[in-house]
C-alpha cells in the first residue's frame, strides 16, 4: 500500500520530469549570469552587477574585461610575426641535428626521410615607431603595430590540436577542468545582469573550411558550478536557442508561465530538498531577460556606416569572423567580462601559402578594426586583447617543397602571439627564437605564464583563485606559471 510520503515523492519526481522536458529553453541561455540563492523573483534588469567571490579582485585591476581572439588550428609564426631572413640560405637543406638537439620528431612528418627547410615566401617589413616586424599578409595590422605587444617565445606541452587547445583554455591537456573564461566569471562575476559573463563566438575560416572541430567543453565550467560556463552564440538563426517565444506566446504569457513555474519549483524544493532547483529558477529568469537584451545586442542597424564598413565586407555575413569582431565590441561595451572568438582554419599541413592568405583575409582587417573601434570609444585602455593559436608550425616542409608551395607540421617548441590593451606594454617585442625558428633562445613564455598574466590584468592573483575538488585545490595555472613582468606597462 502506498503511503502519503511515497505519493509526495512520486509527485515531486513527476513535476521534475515535466519541468525538465517542457521548459529546458532557459538552461543553456543562463550560464554565466546566475547569482546564488535566487528566490525566483524578477530582479532589477541590467542595473546591478552580479558580484564574484568575496575578496576579489585581489588588487586594483588594469582590465575590466577580456577579448580573446583564438586562432584555432595554429597559425604559422614564420609567415606572420617571426622574421627569419637567414632561412633563405638554408632553403631545401635538411634540418640540422644540432638544431633538433636529439629531439624525436613526432606528428604527421615523423615518417619523412628528410626535413627540408622551407623559408617563408612572404615579405616582412618593420612598422610603426616601434619597428615591429610584420608580414605583408597583415597590411591592416601593420597600421596598429605600435599598439601591439608581440611574444615570439611562446611554448606549450601539447603536440596535437585538441589537447593543445584544451591546455590553453583550462591549464590541462586532459578535458574536464574549468576554462579560463569560467574561472574569470566565477571569480569576478559580471557587470551586466542581462548578459552572460562569458560569451563564445565561433567562425570558420576560408583558408581551410574543413579544419579541426571545436567542442563545447572548451568553454565549459568543469567542476565549477555550471552557471559559470561560456554561452555560445550561434552563427545563424537565434543567437541563443529557445529565446524566441513560440507563435502565439506573448511576453506577458511567458512572464505568467515563469511565475507559475517558480511557484511549482518552490513546492518541489520543499518536497525534494534539491539545491539545484534554486539555480533552475534563476536560469528561467535569465532566459526571460535575455529575450530583450540579446536582440538589442545583435541589432547593428544603429551603428554608423563607417564603423561597420571598417570591419570589412564579411561583416554583413552572420557568423563570420568580421561580424563576430563587431559583436565582441558590442559585448565589451555592455559589460560582458570575457568574450572569446574561436576562428578555425589555421591548420596548414599542405598548401600553406594559399591557405594562410585566406585566413589573413578573414582576420587582418576585422582585428584591426576592433582595436581601433575600442580605442576610439575609450575602451582599449581597460580591455585586454589576446591573439594567437594553440602552438606553432615547423620550419621544415611537410611533404614536397617547391618555389611556391609547402606545408608545415605542428611545432610546440616555439610560436608567436600578441596582446594589446589594458596594462600591456605596446610597440614591444618579447622573446627570441633561433635562426631556424625551432628553439627559444631568450625569454620563454609558457601557457601558464600567459594565463597568469591575463588574471593579473584583471586584478586576480592566479595562485589564490582556487576551487577545491576531490580533495585538491585547483587553479587555472595548475602548479606553476608567473605573470610576464617584461610585457606589463
Amino acid at each position: 500500500m502506498r503511503t502519503d510520503r511515497t505519493l509526495q515523492l512520486q509527485d515531486a519526481i513527476n513535476r521534475r520530469t515535466f519541468l525538465q522536458s517542457a521548459c529546458g529553453f532557459g538552461m543553456a541561455a543562463a550560464a554565466g549570469l546566475l547569482s546564488e540563492g535566487s528566490s525566483g523573483a524578477m530582479p532589477d534588469v541590467g542595473k546591478h552587477p552580479v558580484p564574484g567571490r568575496p575578496g576579489l579582485p585581489h588588487f586594483p585591476p588594469k582590465a575590466k574585461r577580456v577579448i580573446y581572439l583564438f586562432q584555432s588550428g595554429a597559425p604559422s609564426q614564420m609567415e606572420l610575426f617571426d622574421y627569419k631572413p637567414k632561412l633563405a640560405e638554408y632553403r631545401g637543406q635538411d634540418l640540422p641535428a644540432s638544431i633538433r638537439n636529439g629531439q624525436r620528431l613526432t606528428g604527421m612528418t615523423s615518417g619523412q626521410a628528410k626535413f627540408p627547410v622551407a623559408p617563408s615566401i612572404f615579405d616582412f617589413k618593420q612598422h610603426g615607431k616601434s619597428g615591429i616586424w610584420l608580414s605583408n599578409l597583415l597590411p591592416n595590422m601593420a597600421t596598429i603595430a605600435d599598439e601591439m605587444c608581440v611574444i615570439r617565445s611562446m611554448h606549450t606541452d601539447a603536440i596535437n590540436h585538441d589537447p593543445a587547445i584544451t591546455f590553453f583554455q583550462t591549464g590541462s591537456q586532459i578535458s574536464g577542468r574549468p576554462s579560463i573564461g569560467s574561472w574569470v566569471a566565477y571569480g569576478l562575476g559580471t557587470e551586466n545582469s542581462d548578459l552572460p559573463a562569458y560569451v563564445v563566438l565561433t567562425s570558420k575560416g576560408s583558408g581551410r573550411p574543413d579544419d579541426q572541430p571545436l567542442y563545447d567543453r572548451l568553454w565549459g565550467s568543469g567542476f565549477i558550478p555550471t552557471q559559470y560556463q561560456g554561452v555560445k552564440f550561434r552563427n545563424q538563426g537565434d543567437p541563443v536557442l529557445y529565446l524566441s517565444n513560440p507563435p502565439g506566446v506573448s511576453p506577458g504569457i511567458r512572464r505568467e508561465m515563469l511565475d507559475e513555474l517558480g511557484e511549482l519549483n518552490k513546492i518541489e524544493k520543499a518536497a525534494a530538498g534539491d539545491p539545484e532547483i534554486d539555480t533552475r529558477i534563476s536560469q528561467y529568469e535569465l532566459a526571460f531577460r535575455m529575450q530583450s537584451s540579446v536582440p538589442d545586442l545583435t541589432d547593428t542597424s544603429k551603428e554608423s556606416a563607417a564603423v561597420v564598413e571598417s570591419y570589412g565586407p564579411d561583416v554583413h555575413r552572420p557568423g563570420s569572423y568580421a561580424a563576430n569582431c563587431l559583436l565582441a565590441r558590442r559585448l565589451a561595451e555592455r559589460g560582458v567580462r570575457f568574450v572569446q572568438l574561436f576562428h578555425m582554419g589555421w591548420d596548414h599541413h599542405g598548401g600553406l601559402p594559399k591557405a594562410i592568405q585566406g585566413q589573413c583575409h578573414d582576420t587582418d582587417q576585422p582585428t584591426t578594426a576592433l582595436i581601433n573601434d575600442l580605442k576610439q570609444r575609450g575602451l582599449l585602455d581597460d580591455t585586454l586583447i589576446i591573439w594567437g593559436g594553440e602552438f606553432g608550425r615547423t620550419v621544415y616542409s611537410q611533404g614536397g617543397l617547391t618555389a611556391t608551395d609547402y606545408g608545415r607540421d605542428h611545432h610546440p617548441r616555439c610560436f608567436s602571439m600578441w596582446l594589446t590593451g589594458a596594462g600591456i606594454k605596446r610597440g614591444y617585442t618579447h622573446g627570441e627564437t633561433d635562426d631556424y625558428c625551432y628553439n627559444i633562445v631568450k625569454d620563454p613564455v609558457s601557457v601558464h605564464d600567459l594565463n597568469a598574466t591575463i588574471m593579473q590584468m584583471l586584478g586576480v592573483d592566479h595562485k589564490r583563485l582556487t576551487f577545491r575538488y576531490q580533495g585538491r585545490d585547483y587553479r587555472v595555472t595548475d602548479v606553476y606559471g608567473d605573470p610576464i613582468k617584461e610585457i606589463l606597462a
